[in-house]
């Protein structure tokens, strides 16, 4: 299992990699951007930890590169950073993060929180997912309905891909943001709404597959 820590300061880069190599991990560190999509051109890591406030090129617009130019635009994010606002949290994990740690943090909440992204990122999933005219594939990022392309934001498409996994499933608003946003985003559950909302608008007519349970959440119906 290999691990990308990209951190400019030199003492919190050496101790994340002496933690990640004391728990099994092999890993490499990067000072900066350019010196890490150059490691990426060698190898691909099966998880990235990225700081935000990095020289050059800063850690969202790497964050960006990285899911939209890379042939590692799938490999898990944990973005680290000592920037703790929710806008920053919501910027990040809206751009494509699988995870926010803020610093200063523990060795064993990083290493949680690498075992939590990795068993959530690694479990098997169908590539081609459907319901009525609402079709998903996972692999090239598409989402179709009645054959027109959709363009949707990396959270709405992670939560159609839940409902789409999980259709005739109640999920509660806090399930979904766990899902979709991560265990440690400390955000309002009207996250999930606002989204929610946007999805079905751009689904058009198909939104209606995604019925609210009032007092408890939303769900996906299966269309037979």
């Amino acid at each position: 299992m290999l691990i990308y820590c990209v951190e400019d300061n030199e003492d919190i880069r050496k101790t994340i990699l002496y933690a990640l190599k004391m728990a099994d991990y092999e890993c490499e560190g990067f000072a900066d951007g350019e010196s890490f999509f150059a490691g990426l051109i060698n190898r691909k890591p099966d998880l990235i930890l990225l700081d935000l406030m990095l020289p050059g090129k800063d850690g969202i617009s790497i964050l960006q590169t990285l899911r939209s130019e890379t042939n590692a635009k799938d490999v898990p994010v944990i973005i680290t950073t000592a920037k703790n606002t929710e806008f920053d949290k919501v910027l990040g994990l809206d751009t494509g993060a699988d995870d926010y740690l803020v610093k200063p943090f523990g060795m064993m909440e990083l290493l949680s929180r690498i075992k939590a992204v990795l068993r959530r990122t690694q479990m098997p999933r169908a590539d081609f997912l459907c319901n009525g005219e609402i079709s998903m594939s996972i692999s090239r990022h598409l989402v179709k309905v009645a054959e027109e392309n959709v363009e949707l934001t990396l959270k709405e498409f992670e939560l159609l891909r839940v409902f789409l996994e999980n259709m005739n499933r109640v999920y509660s608003r806090d399930q979904l943001m766990n899902l979709v946003w991560g265990e440690s985003y400390v955000g309002e559950s009207r996250t999930v709404d606002v989204h929610i909302g946007t999805l079905r608008t751009k689904l058009g007519d198909a939104g209606r597959y995604i019925k609210t349970v009032r007092g408890v959440g939303y769900i996906m119906e299966e269309i037979k």
